[in-house]
């Protein structure tokens, strides 16, 4: 059974057709100019051919597996050849299980829910928090941020030495930073973890619309990502990797399609005998047209080609960062070293500005969607800002004026969709705004720096 899909375009284009992209937005100063999504780190707009793809199957819309009609079989298929073709995406093992989610922080907080008992867990502080807080059952060592790719598998190899080596052991950590877009040595740091006896989980959310990633190669033992970063719609996620912790744990949600068989005891109750494989952990009714979305993407940027996309990218990163080199206003935050490998994504601040304040004005004056605040790696950035790892903070601009002092950051991100033009456009904006500030009031408006509609100054 199918449904009509998009021809596929095996011709490398960059920048691959993405959802808004002749989106126009009006500018405080007046006139109207194409949108710049440059927050792609937050979430990537969807891939016309995605999106193509998703309407094509629409009409043929219907239940997953609780039909005997056409449609609800046909919307079966669909539903576990996505399942398919996420697995060749990440070149995941013979009994490897994937698993569809919400989210990469619904797939990491299932996995916290399958963990045998006594587990310990393993994260640097430098996670996004949807890698660092689903563990709160675990014993749980944080890690210290590292300062080098080499440093960061001798601290886990140091702290790994000291646990008890016949317990059950997780090792958590990210493959490109969300905050610096920097690459972490993740097939080292799973070399060390394996060595040690402790499994591993690559929070995938940042790498995997960037680069290749191969369960096999990188030998991880599960890997987490979310739709909405890979160019599909919100609200679809996936968990793949290992099946015995999973097939072992209590059902994430009980209820339909998680159970097997469900009978009546004599006293009154139920007896319930829950499915072995991914559907354990998929109750309800799934999320088809997520999952058929995801797989599109899938398929798309592997039709496209990582190395193209990817060097691309590198190129825009080098321009950023050598447009705006002699501007000593602007400081850009790193952990490994400006010459780390990363992908397209870079945060920064700027003195004498409130980072809320520089953000607002990109967006209000040049029509240039970016990101500030802590990026829900809150330690991190308090880190790599010099400031109390300990301190609290929201995932938005805290409650500051603009010019005044802030402990956040300006993030830009972009990727497979972004054109050159707006990265040129973000450049000379920053150069433009350090150069001669803002041309229109600001002021704080619940937490956010808006424009003062009252008037120019």
């Amino acid at each position: 059974m199918s449904v009509p899909t998009v021809a596929a375009d095996r011709s490398v284009r960059a920048p691959l057709p993405v959802l808004g992209r002749d989106v126009t937005v009006p500018l405080v100063t007046g006139g109207e100019v194409t949108y710049a999504a440059l927050d792609y780190a937050a979430s990537a707009p969807a891939l016309q051919r995605v999106w193509d793809d998703v309407a094509a199957y629409a009409p043929y819309y219907g239940s997953v597996h609780r039909g005997a009609g056409y449609l609800s079989q046909l919307s079966t298929d669909l539903f576990e050849n996505a399942r398919r073709t996420v697995a060749e995406f990440l070149d995941c093992r013979t009994g490897d299980q994937v698993v569809f989610t919400r989210s990469t922080t619904d797939s990491l907080n299932l996995l916290a829910a399958a963990l045998p008992d006594g587990c310990e867990v393993f994260v640097f502080e430098t996670e996004h928090h949807a890698s660092l807080l689903p563990w709160r059952d675990a014993r749980v060592t944080y890690l210290d941020a590292p300062r080098s790719p080499r440093q960061a598998v001798e601290n886990l190899e140091r702290a790994l030495a000291d646990r008890d080596p016949y317990g059950p052991a997780l090792v958590c950590v990210t493959g490109a930073s969300n905050v610096t877009g920097e690459l972490w040595p993740v097939r080292e740091l799973a070399a060390a973890a394996h060595a040690h006896g402790a499994r591993i989980v690559l929070d995938a959310a940042q790498l995997a619309p960037h680069h290749a990633v191969s369960v096999t190669d990188l030998d991880v033992d599960w890997v987490a990502f979310s739709g909405h970063k890979l160019y599909a719609p919100f609200g679809s996620g996936v968990l793949a990797g290992r099946a015995d912790w999973l097939r072992e744990a209590e059902p994430y949600l009980a209820g339909g399609g998680a159970s097997r068989k469900v009978t009546r005891r004599g006293d009154g109750g139920v007896d319930v005998e829950w499915h072995e494989g991914a559907a354990r952990h998929e109750a309800g009714s799934p999320n088809v047209i997520g999952a058929y979305a995801v797989a599109s993407a899938c398929k798309a940027l592997t039709e496209a080609g990582f190395e193209a996309l990817a060097a691309r990218e590198e190129r825009l990163v080098r321009e950023v960062r050598e447009g705006l080199a002699d501007v000593p206003e602007v400081r850009f935050l790193s952990l490994f070293g400006d010459d780390a490998p990363r992908v397209g994504v870079l945060s920064f601040v700027v003195e004498g500005w409130n980072s809320s304040h520089f953000a607002a004005a990109l967006s209000a004056e040049y029509g240039i969607g970016v990101r500030d605040g802590l990026f829900c790696a809150h330690p991190l950035v308090r880190t790599l800002l010099g400031g109390d790892a300990r301190a609290q903070g929201e995932c938005g601009a805290p409650e500051a004026g603009p010019g005044e002092k802030s402990l956040n950051a300006i993030r830009v991100s972009f990727g497979a969709g972004t054109p050159d033009e707006h990265v040129e456009r973000f450049v000379r904006a920053v150069r433009e705004l350090v150069r001669d500030g803002a041309r229109w009031n600001y002021r704080t408006v619940d937490g956010r720096c808006v424009p003062d509609t009252s008037g120019r100054e």
